[in-house]
């Protein structure tokens, strides 16, 4: 009689968590159905710099697929704080104020990304970094905030590797002079930028653990830009003319600087690398100029954002569709173009 009593108890049980979850799911359901427009912030620190203006595109492609695919209004306001923080934070200020259902930053300054959350967290918006990575306490200041990009020591080594490829596959050709030593410059990102610091160490430290002595001559930054990569190397070639065997640049944008200084200047180009797989770049490396670059999956990055927007939109989960890292960052993998491999684009 016990037994019967207590399968009568757990019978009842059963259907009442049932219900419970039933009722729960439609209430979701009703949420869901009842969204007719989701709002994306988007907010860029140049829309000018080659691989954020891919960024934006994809971005643009992958919010088109999902409209038709999810039947939904889904809008996107894009700004560009051109280099300032300052205006970022503005930007930033205006499209909580817009009432956008997620916030994408690629912020300027990466050291400020506590104040971007904060503002956000008080409006409970959740926030999508991208790009440029914050620290990692940053990141843990809200459960909502994420971020999506590339690691930027893999580009460095990838990078690194293309040069000591070609190097051993020509017979040292590179080492011009045959002194057993490769003279380099280096065209950085910015000063003290995350990405441009690990792209230049983990290049120099693969190339050297190939067993290739380096001889580095000059190096600065050139803040991602191709005139500003033209300036910089046009004066290293009025000090140390045609001894430059190998440029290593941060980006494809100062890659071509260096060639149009090269060119301007009617020099015979050195060895030249640089990373993001940009059409220019590609066009270039047809065309004998560039070595090689590393490419960064624009296009992937912004399907994985768009993914992630839509997600945290619509409180679904995305776990089941974003592989995540420690709960808080998404990453794309690089991939080397050389020459032989130009269709990998």
């Amino acid at each position: 009689m016990y037994i019967k009593k207590c399968s009568i108890l757990f019978c009842i049980m059963m259907l009442l968590f049932q219900s419970g979850c039933d009722i729960k799911t439609t209430k979701q359901n009703k949420e869901l159905e009842s969204i007719k427009e989701i709002k994306i912030g988007f907010t860029v620190y140049r829309r000018d710099d080659t691989f954020i203006a891919m960024i934006v595109s994809n971005m643009e492609e992958a919010i088109k697929e999902g409209e038709q695919q999810e039947n939904i209004k889904i809008t996107m306001n894009i700004m560009d704080a051109k280099g300032s923080q300052t205006v970022q934070n503005d930007h930033i200020d205006k499209l909580i104020e817009q009432g956008c259902d997620v916030l994408c930053v690629n912020l300027v300054d990466r050291t400020v990304a506590a104040t971007v959350v904060d503002k956000a967290k008080a409006a409970d918006i959740p926030v999508v970094f991208f790009n440029r990575e914050p620290v990692k306490q940053d990141l843990e200041r809200w459960h909502k905030v994420y971020y999506v990009g590339a690691k930027a020591d893999e580009s460095g080594k990838l990078e690194g590797q293309i040069v000591a490829d070609v190097y051993y596959k020509n017979n040292g050709a590179m080492d011009k002079n045959g002194d057993g030593k490769l003279q380099y410059v280096v065209l950085e990102g910015e000063q003290g930028h995350q990405d441009a610091l690990l792209r230049t160490e983990y290049a120099v430290k693969t190339i050297t653990e190939c067993g290739i002595q380096m001889d580095k001559l000059a190096g600065d930054t050139a803040n991602w830009l191709r005139s500003q990569a033209e300036t910089k190397v046009n004066q290293w070639l009025q000090i140390y003319s045609d001894t430059i065997e190998l440029i290593l640049c941060n980006n494809d944008d100062m890659a071509l600087g260096a060639i149009d200084a090269y060119e301007n200047a009617d020099k015979v180009l050195p060895a030249i690398v640089g990373i993001d797989g940009t059409a220019l770049a590609i066009e270039a490396m047809k065309e004998g100029k560039l070595l090689g670059t590393v490419k960064n999956d624009a296009q992937k990055q912004a399907e994985l954002i768009f993914t992630l927007c839509y997600c945290l939109a619509t409180k679904k989960d995305a776990s089941s569709k974003i592989d995540f890292v420690r709960e808080k960052y998404v990453f794309t993998e690089y991939t080397m173009i050389t020459p032989d491999k130009i269709d990998m684009k």
